[in-house]
């Protein structure tokens, strides 16, 4: 419907006339009332559109307020004359943390002297010790002094052991001829024995107690790194020469931890100066979250957390496959054989390898390894504050658990812990097979489920097979005697 000037310019007049009613007795409400046509409502409706008004206005200044008083402004007007966000980092949030009051350090002070401090360690602890891989050692003997005046003038001799493991020999020799039968590649050019030979090291490395599909799966994985080529095959035959013990992935592998070996350059990994190719960084980056850090020297280091060892933790040094240079450590942590369960603490890395799959790799490598042992839980406790953490512990496979309010105290600050925790079940129902497929592909994780299933089946046969034939000799003996 089309209007007329004169109804247009008589609407506008009305509105007019209504604003200067308005602004005329504003200190009347039911001239508002009236100006605005509500006079003649019933007093609910009016007042309630009265309380509604009110409403919006003190939410718009609320907001408003929230806005000035929060930063926000500040905020906007730096970023458009910066071009940069100025929201904090999780390292400037971490150094805005407030401190204890005085009287609560005066108190934890106190009660700590009713204990004996924990004896500390940076050599290899009986945890270390069992998560290593086992190996033939060469032992020399002293050398045996004979008399001079002995007959013949025989000279000093001199033996040299062979320190073999328990069940050693035994697996070695199975998973050799197991390997004769069904060698999981090609077999090198000159060297028919290489497959072999890095199949039944890697099974028998493993240990006994660890579970008969673990040692399957590692061995084949360690298989086809060492004998991928003839450079490799040679690379990790030395390397078993040298150090047997080392737990082998394709991207990286663990060594206990060794202040002479790993000292110097995990300090200067950690301690924010430029490295290589890297820039530099602020080293909070990397301590920020940790009981401890940044470190002046690599002496202050050595006294730390990250080498003293308590008798129910391990530490491991993360080493590159191809560039031999360290990518970061990882600490195990409250080890509880008694409940079967452990922790394991966000591995210690410059930012550029936070998510890489040398640290991806280096958790796998121990998870599955704990399990194998017979763990049933793994749990990691990660400072709420640190997303680095957080977001590893979701990848790994950790199902979030909740919030410890107040845990811990660290450097006079309080810590709230994110409780993250993996149980056997879970590993062997989908997570293990989720991460592995996360780090070596859907094709490498199909070809693992079927070499475990066909070894799987051939093991239960030769099982069946040397039970049959147990029990024949047995029979045998009864009816000779």
């Amino acid at each position: 419907m089309a209007f007329s000037s004169a109804e247009a310019a008589g609407d506008l007049e009305k509105l007019q006339k209504a604003f200067q009613q308005v602004t005329a007795v504003f200190g009347s409400v039911d001239a508002i009332l009236e100006a605005f046509g509500l006079a003649n409502m019933p007093s609910a409706q009016r007042y309630g559109i009265l309380f509604g008004f009110l409403v919006f206005i003190t939410t718009v200044s609320a907001v408003l307020a929230l806005l000035i008083l929060g930063g926000s402004f500040k905020r906007i007007a730096e970023q458009a004359v910066t071009g940069k966000p100025t929201l904090l980092t999780s390292t400037e949030v971490r150094k805005e943390r407030p401190l204890l009051l005085e009287t609560l350090l005066e108190g934890r002070e106190r009660l700590q002297k009713n204990y004996s401090p924990p004896t500390l360690t940076d050599q290899l602890t009986n945890l270390t010790q069992m998560l290593l891989n086992v190996a033939p050692d060469p032992v020399e003997d002293d050398d045996e002094e004979e008399d001079s005046t002995q007959q013949h003038g025989e000279e000093k001799k001199s033996h040299k052991e062979r320190y073999v493991p328990p069940y050693y020999e035994e697996n070695y020799s199975s998973a050799y001829r197991k390997c004769q039968d069904q060698p999981g590649g090609k077999v090198l050019s000159g060297r028919p024995e290489a497959r072999f030979e890095a199949y039944a090291r890697g099974f028998a490395g493993c240990g006994p107690y660890t579970s008969l599909d673990y040692r399957r799966s590692y061995a084949r994985q360690y298989e086809s790194i060492c004998c991928a080529t003839h450079q490799s095959d040679d690379k990790y035959t030395e390397l078993f020469d040298q150090r047997p013990a080392d737990i082998i992935g394709r991207f990286v592998r663990l060594e206990a931890m060794s202040v002479d070996r790993h000292l110097n350059e995990l300090f200067h990994l950690t301690d924010g100066s430029p490295r290589l190719d890297k820039k530099a960084y602020d080293p909070l980056e990397v301590w920020g979250f940790q009981p401890e850090g940044p470190f002046r020297t690599p002496n202050d280091m050595h006294k730390s957390f990250v080498f003293q060892r308590k008798f129910n933790e391990a530490g491991f040094a993360m080493v590159h496959s191809v560039t031999e240079r360290i990518t970061g450590v990882i600490l195990l942590t409250n080890d509880a054989p008694e409940h079967l369960s452990i922790q394991m603490e966000p591995p210690i890395m410059a930012p550029n390898n936070q998510g890489t799959q040398q640290q991806m790799e280096a958790c796998f490598l121990l998870l599955d390894r704990l399990f194998a042992y017979g763990y049933r839980r793994i749990q990691m406790a990660v400072d709420s504050q640190d997303p680095d953490g957080n977001k590893l512990a979701n990848r790994l496979g950790f199902t979030f658990e909740g919030v410890l309010l107040r845990h811990m105290v660290l450097k006079d600050a309080s810590r709230d812990s994110s409780i993250y925790g993996l149980l056997n079940s879970d590993w062997k129902k989908g997570a293990r097979a989720v991460l592995f497929g996360k780090l070596y592909g859907e094709a490498a994780l199909k070809i693992d489920q079927t070499n475990e299933q066909r070894e799987a089946e051939k093991d239960e046969q030769s099982k069946k097979l040397a039970e049959m034939k147990e029990k024949e000799t047995t029979t045998e003996s009864k009816k000779q005697a």
